[in-house]
């Protein structure tokens, strides 16, 4: 299956968010961050909004590394709910990177988060 995405390209405003999602959770990689972001975000009904970000001081990772040995499943997930969603206002691209950002919005807005048990709680 073709990935979504080649790169999976982050502003600033989402690169603060992973490593304050890093710091309270100890999760080393910020690609498992994005993916559990994702995930967060997909499970969503509503549509994520469409941004226009600077990736200047921003994170880009590619779709190998993003996705690993999951690539199938992810690139499955997104297709599945971008055609389920009928998200014909943004390309699948868009869509991915709205949802992972969207996600680490989410992921990052918790107050009680302080360790990984309370984000897998979340």
């Amino acid at each position: 299956m073709n990935p979504p995405v080649e790169t999976i390209r982050l502003g600033k405003q989402s690169r603060d968010q992973l490593i304050k999602i890093k710091r309270i959770t100890g999760i080393e990689n910020w690609n498992i961050i994005c993916r559990w972001a994702l995930c967060t975000s997909l499970r969503e009904p509503t549509l994520p909004p469409k941004r226009k970000i600077s990736v200047e001081d921003g994170v880009e990772i590619t779709w190998k590394v993003f996705a690993g040995d999951q690539a199938a499943v992810y690139a499955g997930l997104i297709r599945n709910c971008y055609l389920r969603q009928n998200s014909k206002s943004m390309s699948e691209a868009e869509f991915t990177h709205a949802h992972v950002q969207r996600g680490l919005g989410f992921l990052a807005s918790g107050t009680t988060t302080k360790n990984i048990s309370d984000f897998l709680k979340r």
